[in-house]
Protein backbone atom coordinates (compact mmCIF):
# COMPACT_ATOMS: atom_id res chain seq x y z
CA UNK A 1 0.00 0.00 0.00
CA UNK A 2 2.70 2.41 0.68
CA UNK A 3 4.57 1.59 -2.72
CA UNK A 4 1.00 2.71 -4.59
CA UNK A 5 1.32 5.92 -2.68
CA UNK A 6 4.37 6.69 -3.66
CA UNK A 7 3.29 5.90 -7.47
CA UNK A 8 0.36 7.65 -6.81
CA UNK A 9 2.16 11.00 -5.72
CA UNK A 10 4.23 10.48 -8.33
CA UNK A 11 2.11 10.70 -10.90
CA UNK A 12 -0.01 13.77 -9.76
CA UNK A 13 3.23 15.24 -9.66
CA UNK A 14 4.00 14.40 -13.00
CA UNK A 15 0.73 15.82 -14.09
CA UNK A 16 1.55 18.79 -12.63
CA UNK A 17 4.52 19.04 -14.58
CA UNK A 18 2.94 18.64 -17.99
CA UNK A 19 0.33 21.04 -16.87
CA UNK A 20 3.38 23.42 -16.14
CA UNK A 21 4.98 23.20 -19.30
CA UNK A 22 6.44 26.78 -20.68
CA UNK A 23 3.91 29.29 -22.04
CA UNK A 24 4.19 29.94 -25.50
CA UNK A 25 2.07 33.25 -25.84
CA UNK A 26 3.98 34.84 -23.25
CA UNK A 27 0.89 35.13 -20.49
CA UNK A 28 0.50 33.83 -17.46
CA UNK A 29 -2.08 31.27 -16.36
CA UNK A 30 -2.05 31.93 -12.81
CA UNK A 31 -4.86 28.83 -12.13
CA UNK A 32 -1.48 26.65 -13.28
CA UNK A 33 0.84 28.69 -12.05
CA UNK A 34 -0.97 28.14 -8.77
CA UNK A 35 -1.47 24.61 -8.92
CA UNK A 36 2.28 23.68 -10.12
CA UNK A 37 3.89 25.63 -7.17
CA UNK A 38 1.57 23.97 -4.29
CA UNK A 39 1.94 20.35 -6.17
CA UNK A 40 5.77 21.07 -6.02
CA UNK A 41 5.86 22.21 -2.45
CA UNK A 42 4.16 19.17 -1.13
CA UNK A 43 6.02 16.81 -2.89
CA UNK A 44 9.26 19.10 -1.53
CA UNK A 45 7.56 18.25 1.83
CA UNK A 46 6.94 14.52 0.88
CA UNK A 47 10.27 13.95 -0.07
CA UNK A 48 11.67 15.78 2.66
CA UNK A 49 9.28 13.38 5.38
CA UNK A 50 10.70 10.12 3.15
CA UNK A 51 14.08 11.11 3.35
CA UNK A 52 14.25 11.81 6.61
CA UNK A 53 12.18 8.56 7.85
CA UNK A 54 14.58 6.38 6.19
CA UNK A 55 17.78 8.01 7.38
CA UNK A 56 16.25 7.63 10.63
CA UNK A 57 15.29 4.00 10.71
CA UNK A 58 18.67 3.28 8.78
CA UNK A 59 21.03 5.02 11.49
CA UNK A 60 18.81 5.82 14.31
CA UNK A 61 19.94 3.05 16.68
CA UNK A 62 23.68 4.14 15.60
CA UNK A 63 22.99 7.73 15.79
CA UNK A 64 21.49 7.15 18.87
CA UNK A 65 24.44 5.31 20.60
CA UNK A 66 26.73 8.12 19.16
CA UNK A 67 24.61 10.99 20.97
CA UNK A 68 24.52 9.38 23.89
CA UNK A 69 28.13 8.45 24.47
CA UNK A 70 30.23 11.71 23.10
CA UNK A 71 27.78 14.64 24.69
CA UNK A 72 29.87 14.91 27.71
CA UNK A 73 31.87 18.01 26.58
CA UNK A 74 29.64 20.89 25.22
CA UNK A 75 31.87 21.19 22.34
CA UNK A 76 31.89 17.58 21.37
CA UNK A 77 27.93 17.85 22.04
CA UNK A 78 28.32 20.54 19.44
CA UNK A 79 30.06 18.83 16.91
CA UNK A 80 27.79 15.36 17.54
CA UNK A 81 24.65 17.51 17.11
CA UNK A 82 25.52 18.67 14.12
CA UNK A 83 26.52 15.72 12.80
CA UNK A 84 23.73 13.22 13.99
CA UNK A 85 21.42 15.70 12.35
CA UNK A 86 23.35 15.84 9.17
CA UNK A 87 22.80 12.14 8.31
CA UNK A 88 18.88 11.75 9.86
CA UNK A 89 17.95 14.75 8.35
CA UNK A 90 15.44 16.21 10.75
CA UNK A 91 16.16 18.23 13.84
CA UNK A 92 13.04 16.92 15.22
CA UNK A 93 14.60 13.64 16.01
CA UNK A 94 17.87 15.13 17.26
CA UNK A 95 15.57 17.16 19.89
CA UNK A 96 13.53 14.20 20.68
CA UNK A 97 16.27 12.07 21.09
CA UNK A 98 17.65 14.94 23.20
CA UNK A 99 14.46 14.89 25.57
CA UNK A 100 14.25 11.08 26.50
CA UNK A 101 17.85 11.48 27.77
CA UNK A 102 17.79 13.94 29.92
CA UNK A 103 14.44 12.08 30.78
CA UNK A 104 16.30 8.97 31.55
CA UNK A 105 19.57 10.40 33.18
CA UNK A 106 21.80 9.98 30.48
CA UNK A 107 22.68 13.97 30.20
CA UNK A 108 22.03 17.09 32.25
CA UNK A 109 19.77 19.53 30.49
CA UNK A 110 23.35 21.87 29.97
CA UNK A 111 25.07 19.46 28.46
CA UNK A 112 21.63 19.20 25.55
CA UNK A 113 22.21 22.85 24.74
CA UNK A 114 25.10 22.11 22.83
CA UNK A 115 23.64 19.45 20.79
CA UNK A 116 20.76 21.97 20.28
CA UNK A 117 23.47 24.11 18.50
CA UNK A 118 24.80 21.45 16.63
CA UNK A 119 21.79 19.94 15.50
CA UNK A 120 20.69 23.70 14.23
CA UNK A 121 24.13 23.68 12.24
CA UNK A 122 23.23 19.61 10.75
CA UNK A 123 20.19 21.45 9.54
CA UNK A 124 21.66 23.94 6.94
CA UNK A 125 23.00 20.84 5.06
CA UNK A 126 19.32 20.63 3.54
CA UNK A 127 20.08 23.88 2.04
CA UNK A 128 23.50 23.14 0.79
CA UNK A 129 22.15 20.27 -0.60
CA UNK A 130 18.78 22.20 -2.56
CA UNK A 131 21.26 24.39 -3.73
CA UNK A 132 22.91 22.55 -6.41
CA UNK A 133 21.23 22.03 -9.39
CA UNK A 134 20.28 18.35 -9.33
CA UNK A 135 16.99 18.28 -10.28
CA UNK A 136 18.24 16.93 -13.85
CA UNK A 137 18.93 13.86 -11.68
CA UNK A 138 15.95 13.45 -9.66
CA UNK A 139 13.71 11.10 -11.72
CA UNK A 140 16.74 9.13 -11.80
CA UNK A 141 17.11 9.13 -7.58
CA UNK A 142 13.48 8.14 -7.89
CA UNK A 143 13.76 5.47 -9.72
CA UNK A 144 16.73 4.19 -7.94
CA UNK A 145 15.28 4.47 -4.92
CA UNK A 146 12.29 2.94 -5.62
CA UNK A 147 14.22 -0.10 -7.04
CA UNK A 148 16.05 -0.57 -3.33
CA UNK A 149 12.87 -0.11 -1.71
CA UNK A 150 11.11 -3.22 -3.77
CA UNK A 151 13.74 -5.18 -4.31
CA UNK A 152 16.00 -4.43 -1.53
CA UNK A 153 17.39 -7.96 0.27
CA UNK A 154 17.40 -6.69 4.12
CA UNK A 155 15.28 -3.78 5.86
CA UNK A 156 18.91 -1.70 5.96
CA UNK A 157 18.68 -1.57 2.16
CA UNK A 158 15.27 -0.66 1.92
CA UNK A 159 15.40 2.20 4.48
CA UNK A 160 18.19 3.34 2.07
CA UNK A 161 16.19 3.24 -0.81
CA UNK A 162 13.24 5.14 0.95
CA UNK A 163 15.64 8.19 1.56
CA UNK A 164 17.02 8.17 -1.76
CA UNK A 165 13.69 8.15 -3.30
CA UNK A 166 12.83 10.99 -0.69
CA UNK A 167 15.67 12.79 -1.98
CA UNK A 168 14.57 12.27 -5.62
CA UNK A 169 10.57 13.24 -5.03
CA UNK A 170 12.29 16.58 -3.25
CA UNK A 171 14.55 17.27 -5.98
CA UNK A 172 11.38 16.78 -8.28
CA UNK A 173 9.32 19.10 -6.42
CA UNK A 174 12.21 21.97 -6.40
CA UNK A 175 12.14 21.35 -10.06
CA UNK A 176 7.79 21.94 -10.15
CA UNK A 177 8.31 24.86 -8.07
CA UNK A 178 11.06 26.29 -10.44
CA UNK A 179 9.07 25.69 -13.58
CA UNK A 180 5.84 27.46 -12.19
CA UNK A 181 8.05 30.13 -11.01
CA UNK A 182 9.81 30.72 -14.47
CA UNK A 183 7.19 33.05 -16.10
CA UNK A 184 7.46 35.63 -13.13
CA UNK A 185 10.71 36.61 -14.25
CA UNK A 186 9.30 38.91 -16.88
CA UNK A 187 6.16 39.89 -14.26
CA UNK A 188 7.06 43.12 -13.04
CA UNK A 189 4.50 43.75 -9.90
CA UNK A 190 5.97 40.41 -8.58
CA UNK A 191 9.55 41.66 -9.14
CA UNK A 192 8.78 45.33 -7.24
CA UNK A 193 7.09 42.97 -4.22
CA UNK A 194 10.00 40.96 -3.90
CA UNK A 195 12.62 44.10 -3.83
CA UNK A 196 10.86 45.63 -0.67
CA UNK A 197 12.10 42.04 0.78
CA UNK A 198 15.28 43.60 1.37
CA UNK A 199 13.98 45.38 3.85
CA UNK A 200 15.33 43.58 6.79
CA UNK A 201 12.23 43.52 9.59
CA UNK A 202 10.04 42.85 6.25
CA UNK A 203 11.96 40.03 5.26
CA UNK A 204 12.39 38.66 8.64
CA UNK A 205 8.36 39.18 8.70
CA UNK A 206 7.71 36.96 5.85
CA UNK A 207 10.32 34.06 6.98
CA UNK A 208 8.71 33.89 10.20
CA UNK A 209 5.43 34.01 9.20
CA UNK A 210 5.65 31.43 5.46
CA UNK A 211 7.69 29.27 7.73
CA UNK A 212 5.16 28.92 10.62
CA UNK A 213 2.59 28.30 8.11
CA UNK A 214 3.93 25.65 6.28
CA UNK A 215 5.69 24.12 9.26
CA UNK A 216 8.88 23.26 7.92
CA UNK A 217 11.69 25.94 7.40
CA UNK A 218 13.59 23.74 4.97
CA UNK A 219 10.62 23.79 2.81
CA UNK A 220 10.58 27.48 3.09
CA UNK A 221 14.54 27.50 2.43
CA UNK A 222 13.73 25.44 -0.60
CA UNK A 223 11.09 28.28 -1.98
CA UNK A 224 13.76 30.89 -1.15
CA UNK A 225 16.68 29.31 -3.42
CA UNK A 226 13.94 28.21 -6.46
CA UNK A 227 13.00 32.13 -6.45
CA UNK A 228 16.87 32.80 -6.03
CA UNK A 229 17.45 30.34 -9.21
CA UNK A 230 14.98 32.23 -11.61
CA UNK A 231 16.73 35.36 -10.53
CA UNK A 232 13.90 36.97 -8.84
CA UNK A 233 15.42 37.15 -5.63
CA UNK A 234 18.73 39.07 -4.61
CA UNK A 235 21.20 37.91 -1.74
CA UNK A 236 20.43 40.68 0.45
CA UNK A 237 16.39 40.17 0.74
CA UNK A 238 17.21 36.43 0.86
CA UNK A 239 19.31 36.63 3.94
CA UNK A 240 16.17 38.48 6.06
CA UNK A 241 14.34 35.83 4.90
CA UNK A 242 16.80 32.93 6.15
CA UNK A 243 16.45 34.66 9.49
CA UNK A 244 12.70 34.58 9.65
CA UNK A 245 12.66 31.31 9.00
CA UNK A 246 15.15 30.25 11.73
CA UNK A 247 12.00 32.14 13.74
CA UNK A 248 9.40 30.58 12.24
CA UNK A 249 10.42 27.22 13.10
CA UNK A 250 10.91 27.90 16.84
CA UNK A 251 7.51 29.00 16.68
CA UNK A 252 6.63 25.47 15.42
CA UNK A 253 8.85 24.16 18.31
CA UNK A 254 7.01 26.08 21.24
CA UNK A 255 3.86 24.81 19.80
CA UNK A 256 4.69 21.57 19.80
CA UNK A 257 5.93 21.72 22.96
CA UNK A 258 2.56 22.72 24.73
CA UNK A 259 1.38 19.79 27.08
CA UNK A 260 4.38 17.71 26.63
CA UNK A 261 7.15 17.25 29.53
CA UNK A 262 9.19 19.77 31.22
CA UNK A 263 12.25 18.77 29.54
CA UNK A 264 10.56 18.94 26.23
CA UNK A 265 9.71 22.55 27.21
CA UNK A 266 13.20 23.50 28.04
CA UNK A 267 14.03 21.89 24.83
CA UNK A 268 11.56 24.37 23.00
CA UNK A 269 12.62 27.50 24.79
CA UNK A 270 16.42 26.84 24.35
CA UNK A 271 15.74 26.72 20.53
CA UNK A 272 13.40 30.02 20.80
CA UNK A 273 16.11 31.82 23.01
CA UNK A 274 19.33 30.78 20.84
CA UNK A 275 16.97 31.64 17.56
CA UNK A 276 15.91 35.39 19.20
CA UNK A 277 18.67 36.56 20.30
CA UNK A 278 21.12 35.51 17.31
CA UNK A 279 18.72 37.27 14.82
CA UNK A 280 18.22 40.29 17.01
CA UNK A 281 22.29 40.62 17.12
CA UNK A 282 22.18 39.81 13.18
CA UNK A 283 19.30 41.53 11.73
CA UNK A 284 21.03 44.82 11.62
CA UNK A 285 23.84 44.21 10.34
CA UNK A 286 22.51 42.19 6.61
CA UNK A 287 24.02 44.52 3.92
CA UNK A 288 27.53 44.18 6.19
CA UNK A 289 26.90 40.31 6.41
CA UNK A 290 25.80 40.30 2.07
CA UNK A 291 29.50 41.49 1.26
CA UNK A 292 31.20 38.68 3.69
CA UNK A 293 28.76 35.61 1.82
CA UNK A 294 29.67 37.45 -1.67
CA UNK A 295 33.74 37.71 -0.96
CA UNK A 296 33.58 34.34 -0.17
CA UNK A 297 30.88 32.46 -2.61
CA UNK A 298 32.13 31.63 -5.99
CA UNK A 299 31.59 34.23 -8.85
CA UNK A 300 29.76 33.82 -12.13
CA UNK A 301 30.66 35.75 -15.49
CA UNK A 302 26.53 35.94 -16.04
CA UNK A 303 25.45 39.37 -16.26
CA UNK A 304 21.70 40.66 -14.82
CA UNK A 305 19.27 37.96 -14.24
CA UNK A 306 21.14 35.30 -15.44
CA UNK A 307 23.96 36.38 -12.90
CA UNK A 308 21.61 36.26 -9.62
CA UNK A 309 20.28 33.22 -11.03
CA UNK A 310 23.56 31.65 -11.26
CA UNK A 311 25.24 32.64 -8.07
CA UNK A 312 22.43 33.84 -5.34
CA UNK A 313 21.03 30.64 -4.92
CA UNK A 314 24.42 28.91 -3.47
CA UNK A 315 25.03 32.34 -1.28
CA UNK A 316 21.88 31.67 0.46
CA UNK A 317 22.66 28.41 1.42
CA UNK A 318 26.01 29.47 2.54
CA UNK A 319 24.31 32.55 4.50
CA UNK A 320 22.24 29.98 6.28
CA UNK A 321 24.75 27.71 7.30
CA UNK A 322 27.40 30.37 8.18
CA UNK A 323 24.71 32.41 10.52
CA UNK A 324 23.81 28.65 12.44
CA UNK A 325 27.76 28.08 12.51
CA UNK A 326 27.95 31.66 13.61
CA UNK A 327 25.56 31.92 16.41
CA UNK A 328 26.50 28.01 17.46
CA UNK A 329 30.18 29.57 18.59
CA UNK A 330 28.88 32.81 19.58
CA UNK A 331 26.89 30.79 22.27
CA UNK A 332 28.74 27.62 22.73
CA UNK A 333 30.67 29.44 26.16
CA UNK A 334 27.64 30.66 27.29
CA UNK A 335 25.62 26.76 27.59
CA UNK A 336 25.28 27.73 31.64
CA UNK A 337 24.05 31.10 31.49
CA UNK A 338 21.30 29.98 28.65
CA UNK A 339 20.64 26.98 31.31
CA UNK A 340 20.57 28.81 34.13
CA UNK A 341 17.45 30.84 32.91
CA UNK A 342 15.61 28.27 31.18
CA UNK A 343 15.65 26.48 34.53
CA UNK A 344 14.66 28.97 36.62
CA UNK A 345 11.40 29.39 34.00
CA UNK A 346 11.09 25.26 33.86
CA UNK A 347 12.53 24.40 37.39
CA UNK A 348 12.67 21.11 38.85
CA UNK A 349 9.91 19.80 40.62
CA UNK A 350 10.52 17.19 43.45
CA UNK A 351 9.12 13.95 41.78
CA UNK A 352 5.60 13.06 42.83
CA UNK A 353 4.65 16.43 44.64
CA UNK A 354 1.80 16.99 41.74
CA UNK A 355 -1.06 14.82 42.79
CA UNK A 356 -2.22 15.19 39.16
CA UNK A 357 -2.35 12.01 37.45
CA UNK A 358 -0.69 12.70 34.07
CA UNK A 359 2.11 10.70 32.10
CA UNK A 360 5.42 12.74 32.27
CA UNK A 361 7.50 11.00 29.38
CA UNK A 362 5.59 9.37 26.45
CA UNK A 363 5.26 11.51 23.38
CA UNK A 364 3.10 10.14 20.51
CA UNK A 365 5.40 11.98 17.47
CA UNK A 366 8.20 9.97 18.83
CA UNK A 367 6.44 6.51 17.88
CA UNK A 368 7.63 6.68 14.63
CA UNK A 369 11.20 6.27 15.81
CA UNK A 370 10.83 3.28 17.87
CA UNK A 371 14.57 3.22 19.85
CA UNK A 372 13.59 6.99 20.98
CA UNK A 373 9.67 5.74 21.33
CA UNK A 374 11.21 2.84 23.95
CA UNK A 375 13.96 5.08 25.68
CA UNK A 376 10.31 7.39 26.60
CA UNK A 377 8.45 4.33 27.71
CA UNK A 378 11.45 2.93 29.69
CA UNK A 379 11.38 6.87 31.63
CA UNK A 380 8.37 6.17 32.18
CA UNK A 381 8.07 2.65 33.68
CA UNK A 382 11.05 3.89 36.09
CA UNK A 383 8.83 6.61 37.48
CA UNK A 384 6.30 3.78 38.05
CA UNK A 385 8.70 1.92 39.88
CA UNK A 386 9.46 5.31 42.11
CA UNK A 387 5.94 5.35 43.15
CA UNK A 388 5.86 1.95 43.61
CA UNK A 389 8.29 1.92 46.06
CA UNK A 390 7.38 4.67 48.10
CA UNK A 391 4.25 3.05 48.36
CA UNK A 392 5.99 -0.04 49.98
CA UNK A 393 8.16 2.28 51.95
CA UNK A 394 5.05 3.53 54.19
CA UNK A 395 2.30 0.81 54.10
CA UNK A 396 4.27 -0.85 57.39
CA UNK A 397 3.20 2.13 59.19
CA UNK A 398 -0.27 2.10 60.13
CA UNK A 399 0.17 -1.21 61.77
CA UNK A 400 3.07 -0.15 64.31
CA UNK A 401 1.35 3.27 65.82
CA UNK A 402 -2.23 3.22 66.45
CA UNK A 403 -2.37 6.96 64.72
CA UNK A 404 -2.80 6.94 61.01
CA UNK A 405 0.56 8.53 60.35
CA UNK A 406 1.09 10.99 57.72
CA UNK A 407 2.59 10.53 54.32
CA UNK A 408 6.26 11.85 54.01
CA UNK A 409 6.02 13.56 50.46
CA UNK A 410 2.17 15.07 50.67
CA UNK A 411 1.72 15.80 54.67
CA UNK A 412 -2.06 16.77 53.65
CA UNK A 413 -2.43 13.12 53.07
CA UNK A 414 -2.08 10.23 55.74
CA UNK A 415 -0.26 7.26 54.48
CA UNK A 416 -3.25 5.28 53.51
CA UNK A 417 -4.79 7.86 51.78
CA UNK A 418 -1.15 8.30 50.09
CA UNK A 419 -1.06 5.09 49.28
CA UNK A 420 -4.59 4.60 47.62
CA UNK A 421 -3.22 7.81 45.27
CA UNK A 422 -0.25 6.62 44.25
CA UNK A 423 -2.05 3.42 43.59
CA UNK A 424 -4.32 5.44 40.99
CA UNK A 425 -1.32 6.97 39.56
CA UNK A 426 -0.09 3.18 38.71
CA UNK A 427 -3.37 2.04 37.36
CA UNK A 428 -3.57 4.94 35.31
CA UNK A 429 0.19 4.57 33.49
CA UNK A 430 -0.12 1.05 33.57
CA UNK A 431 -3.00 1.63 31.21
CA UNK A 432 -1.12 4.40 29.04
CA UNK A 433 2.35 2.51 28.65
CA UNK A 434 1.05 -0.37 27.88
CA UNK A 435 -0.90 1.49 24.57
CA UNK A 436 2.04 3.33 23.77
CA UNK A 437 3.82 0.31 23.79
CA UNK A 438 1.65 -1.78 21.77
CA UNK A 439 1.46 1.77 19.47
CA UNK A 440 5.46 1.22 18.84
CA UNK A 441 5.00 -2.58 18.44
CA UNK A 442 2.92 -1.57 14.62
CA UNK A 443 6.04 -0.09 13.71
CA UNK A 444 8.89 -1.95 11.94
CA UNK A 445 10.93 -3.40 14.99
CA UNK A 446 14.00 -5.50 15.82
CA UNK A 447 13.75 -8.82 17.19
CA UNK A 448 15.09 -7.10 20.64
CA UNK A 449 12.97 -3.91 20.09
CA UNK A 450 9.81 -6.63 19.99
CA UNK A 451 11.18 -8.74 23.23
CA UNK A 452 11.90 -4.94 24.96
CA UNK A 453 8.23 -3.93 24.13
CA UNK A 454 6.25 -7.32 25.60
CA UNK A 455 9.11 -6.89 28.17
CA UNK A 456 7.96 -3.52 30.07
CA UNK A 457 4.45 -4.26 29.07
CA UNK A 458 4.58 -7.12 31.33
CA UNK A 459 7.08 -5.03 33.78
CA UNK A 460 4.29 -2.10 34.13
CA UNK A 461 1.65 -5.21 34.63
CA UNK A 462 3.69 -6.66 37.37
CA UNK A 463 4.14 -3.02 39.28
CA UNK A 464 0.70 -2.48 39.18
CA UNK A 465 -0.11 -5.47 40.84
CA UNK A 466 2.12 -5.03 43.30
CA UNK A 467 -0.03 -1.56 44.02
CA UNK A 468 -2.75 -3.62 43.71
CA UNK A 469 -2.05 -5.91 46.25
CA UNK A 470 -1.22 -2.98 48.84
CA UNK A 471 -4.22 -0.82 48.23
CA UNK A 472 -6.91 -3.73 48.22
CA UNK A 473 -5.73 -5.58 51.14
CA UNK A 474 -4.26 -2.78 54.01
CA UNK A 475 -6.87 -0.47 54.37
CA UNK A 476 -8.92 -3.78 55.45
CA UNK A 477 -6.28 -4.49 58.36
CA UNK A 478 -5.61 -1.65 59.19
CA UNK A 479 -9.30 -0.82 60.02
CA UNK A 480 -9.46 -4.23 61.84
CA UNK A 481 -6.91 -3.60 63.94
CA UNK A 482 -8.05 -0.43 65.12
CA UNK A 483 -11.39 -1.47 65.89
CA UNK A 484 -10.16 -4.29 67.85
CA UNK A 485 -7.37 -1.98 69.23
CA UNK A 486 -4.49 -5.23 68.98
CA UNK A 487 -1.13 -5.36 69.04
CA UNK A 488 1.76 -7.36 67.78
CA UNK A 489 4.17 -9.13 69.99
CA UNK A 490 7.23 -7.40 70.30
CA UNK A 491 9.11 -10.18 68.24
CA UNK A 492 6.24 -9.85 65.61
CA UNK A 493 6.62 -6.41 65.40
CA UNK A 494 10.42 -6.62 65.05
CA UNK A 495 10.17 -9.16 62.57
CA UNK A 496 7.23 -7.67 60.61
CA UNK A 497 9.39 -4.41 60.12
CA UNK A 498 12.63 -6.50 59.60
CA UNK A 499 11.23 -8.24 56.43
CA UNK A 500 9.26 -5.19 55.09
CA UNK A 501 13.10 -3.54 55.35
CA UNK A 502 14.03 -6.33 53.48
CA UNK A 503 11.67 -6.19 50.77
CA UNK A 504 11.85 -2.61 50.09
CA UNK A 505 15.39 -2.95 49.71
CA UNK A 506 14.96 -5.58 47.76
CA UNK A 507 12.51 -3.18 45.22
CA UNK A 508 15.03 -0.23 45.15
CA UNK A 509 17.93 -2.48 43.80
CA UNK A 510 14.86 -3.36 41.04
CA UNK A 511 14.80 -0.08 40.29
CA UNK A 512 18.49 0.62 39.96
CA UNK A 513 18.21 -2.86 37.75
CA UNK A 514 15.88 -1.54 35.28
CA UNK A 515 17.65 2.11 34.71
CA UNK A 516 20.94 0.80 33.92
CA UNK A 517 19.55 -3.06 32.58
CA UNK A 518 21.90 -4.54 33.78
CA UNK A 519 21.95 -8.03 34.03
CA UNK A 520 24.41 -9.06 36.97
CA UNK A 521 21.80 -6.65 39.19
CA UNK A 522 19.09 -8.41 38.00
CA UNK A 523 20.70 -11.81 39.06
CA UNK A 524 21.32 -10.68 42.00
CA UNK A 525 17.72 -9.74 42.82
CA UNK A 526 16.69 -12.54 41.41
CA UNK A 527 19.12 -14.72 44.11
CA UNK A 528 17.54 -12.58 47.11
CA UNK A 529 13.85 -13.25 45.69
CA UNK A 530 14.67 -16.74 46.87
CA UNK A 531 16.34 -15.64 50.09
CA UNK A 532 13.81 -14.00 51.06
CA UNK A 533 10.86 -16.47 50.44
CA UNK A 534 13.12 -18.66 53.05
CA UNK A 535 12.92 -15.47 55.42
CA UNK A 536 9.16 -15.54 55.40
CA UNK A 537 8.95 -18.91 55.93
CA UNK A 538 10.83 -18.66 58.81
CA UNK A 539 9.32 -15.46 60.31
CA UNK A 540 6.10 -17.94 59.91
CA UNK A 541 7.22 -20.92 61.59
CA UNK A 542 8.43 -18.40 64.34
CA UNK A 543 5.11 -16.50 64.42
CA UNK A 544 3.66 -20.41 64.63
CA UNK A 545 5.45 -21.02 67.87
CA UNK A 546 4.33 -17.93 69.64
CA UNK A 547 0.95 -19.43 68.77
CA UNK A 548 1.84 -22.93 70.00
CA UNK A 549 3.19 -20.78 73.39
CA UNK A 550 -0.38 -19.19 73.45
CA UNK A 551 1.17 -15.54 73.03
CA UNK A 552 -2.29 -13.62 73.41
CA UNK A 553 -0.53 -10.81 71.63
CA UNK A 554 0.39 -13.53 68.47
CA UNK A 555 -2.83 -15.27 68.98
CA UNK A 556 -5.36 -11.62 68.53
CA UNK A 557 -3.19 -10.32 65.61
CA UNK A 558 -2.84 -14.11 64.23
CA UNK A 559 -4.48 -12.92 60.66
CA UNK A 560 -3.66 -9.64 60.68
CA UNK A 561 0.52 -11.04 61.12
CA UNK A 562 -0.17 -13.61 58.87
CA UNK A 563 -1.60 -11.67 55.88
CA UNK A 564 1.04 -8.75 55.94
CA UNK A 565 3.78 -11.81 55.62
CA UNK A 566 1.62 -13.21 52.86
CA UNK A 567 1.46 -9.48 50.83
CA UNK A 568 5.10 -9.53 51.43
CA UNK A 569 5.78 -12.44 50.41
CA UNK A 570 3.90 -11.88 47.01
CA UNK A 571 5.64 -8.25 46.47
CA UNK A 572 9.07 -9.86 46.73
CA UNK A 573 7.92 -12.51 44.22
CA UNK A 574 6.51 -9.94 41.76
CA UNK A 575 9.66 -8.28 42.25
CA UNK A 576 11.70 -11.17 41.46
CA UNK A 577 9.54 -11.71 38.13
CA UNK A 578 10.68 -8.01 37.18
CA UNK A 579 13.97 -9.53 37.46
CA UNK A 580 13.97 -12.21 35.09
CA UNK A 581 12.45 -10.24 32.55
CA UNK A 582 15.11 -7.56 32.81
CA UNK A 583 17.80 -10.34 32.66
CA UNK A 584 15.96 -11.51 29.29
CA UNK A 585 16.39 -8.26 27.78
CA UNK A 586 19.47 -7.34 28.67
CA UNK A 587 20.50 -11.23 27.53
CA UNK A 588 18.93 -9.88 24.40
CA UNK A 589 20.40 -6.78 23.99
CA UNK A 590 24.10 -7.97 24.44
CA UNK A 591 23.48 -10.62 22.03
CA UNK A 592 21.89 -8.78 19.42
CA UNK A 593 23.09 -8.92 15.58
CA UNK A 594 25.41 -11.94 17.16
CA UNK A 595 23.13 -15.38 16.41
CA UNK A 596 23.84 -19.04 17.75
Amino acid sequence: MKYLRTILVLFLGSNQAFAASPQTDGAISWWVLIMTLFGGLALFLYGMEKMSSGMKKAAGDKMRSILSALTNNRYMGLLVGAFVTMIIQSSSATTVMLVSFVQAGLMTFVQSLGVILGADIGTTITAQLVAFKLTDYALLMIAVGFGLMMFGRNDNQKNIGESVLGFGILFYGMKLMSDAMYPLRSYDPFITTLSHLENPLLGLLVGAAFTALIQSSSAFTGIIIVLAQQGLLSLDAGIPLIMGANIGTCITAGLASIGASREAKRVALAHVMFKIVGVLLFIFWVPWFADIIRAISPASTEVGMDNLSAVVPRQIANAHTIFNVGLAFMFIPFTGVFAKIILKIFPDVEDERDLTIATWHLDDSAIETPALALDLARSEIARMAKITGRMMNGFIKPFLKNDPGMDRVHPQLTVMEGIEMRERKLDFLEKKIKKYLLQIGQEQLSDTQIAEVFGMITISSQMESIGDIMERNLRPLVTKKRALQLDFSDEGKKELVKYNLKVCKQFSRLEKTFSELDPNRAKKVMVKEEKYLNLEHQYRESHFQRLHAARQESVETDAIHTELLEMMKQINHHTGEIAKIIYELAYHEENEGNPE
